[in-house]
């Protein structure tokens, strides 16, 4: 054995000692700040997590026994909230394509070797990270004071934080690109808008419809979710049938079962499409 080959499997044992230290070091990072979250939590509570812990079925069993002793309701209950369930989904549809479209500008603006403006890259980057950093449920309760109770600041909280998550997935493909078509495009005199949507365009074009379609996904679940702060939907019908209480558990099954089921058909269905974008393969 050389002294060449020595000196190289000496490097590398020391390389895995290292990733095993810092392994160590994150894992034992990691727990001591869950047992501290864990401790300041318990101290701020009512009562004791874990005293508390074997009535973490109560409730649930409370709306099912309800629910299933008035289970001849459901079926008219299930076709009441269908109304809310096309508000919820025109809430995601509308905040999925605003949001979609403004992180395409975004992505453009802040991806190296194709910006148009290279150097307000970082800025652009910035404020996709600003966007991704406020909750949607922090913009709503804004807008909720500025614009009322409805779907529109839902809507508008959602597509904000949409244009952030995108831009940053859609910037991060468009990097990846291969740069001869845009290069071709500007020897024969294409401007910028040319080189972007004939030569980068056909290229990220699967990748981006596929994180569209995920995030589309995402925001069903936040429509209803923001529902509860009086953005409308689902979520809305929802808090309201849990603040009555007893009398109104079957309807909060319904609720429950309807948007299950949505969110299952929509995840199927934008799995099947995301395969056919990206892997052309078959949506059956």
């Amino acid at each position: 054995m050389t002294a060449h080959t020595v000196s190289g499997t000496a490097e590398y044992l020391a390389l895995v000692r290292r990733r095993r230290l810092y392994g160590a070091i994150l894992v034992a990072l990691f727990f001591v700040l869950f047992a501290s979250g864990f401790t300041v939590a318990e101290d701020r509570n009512a009562g004791g997590f874990l005293d508390g812990l074997h009535r973490i079925f109560d409730f649930p069993k409370e709306i099912f026994a309800e629910a299933f002793t008035n289970w001849q309701n459901l079926p008219r209950l299930f076709v009441a909230a269908i109304p809310s369930l096309i508000e919820t989904l025109n809430i995601a549809a509308i905040a999925t394509l605003f949001g979609g479209l403004l992180g395409m500008a975004l992505a453009f603006l802040s991806t190296r070797g194709l910006a148009l403006w290279p150097r307000l890259t970082p800025v652009f980057r910035r404020i996709m990270d600003t966007m991704r950093a406020v909750p949607e449920i922090v913009i709503a309760l804004v807008l909720i004071f500025l614009l009322g109770v409805g779907p529109v600041p839902a809507m508008i909280a959602i597509a904000f934080h949409t244009a952030g998550a995108l831009g940053k997935l859609f910037s991060e493909a468009a990097e990846n690109v291969d740069l001869k078509p845009v290069e071709g495009l500007a020897s024969v005199g294409g401007n910028w808008f040319q080189r972007i949507w004939f030569g980068v365009m056909p290229q990220v074009a699967p990748n981006w419809s596929s994180y569209a379609l995920l995030r589309f996904e995402i925001n069903i679940r936040a429509s209803a979710i923001l529902g509860f702060v009086g953005a409308g939907g689902l979520g809305y019908d929802l808090k309201t049938a849990l603040q009555w209480g007893q009398g109104k558990y079957d309807q909060v099954v319904a609720i429950f079962a309807i948007l299950f089921l949505t969110i299952m058909i929509v995840d199927h269905l934008s799995d099947r499409a995301r395969q056919r974008l990206v892997k052309g393969g078959a949506l059956v």
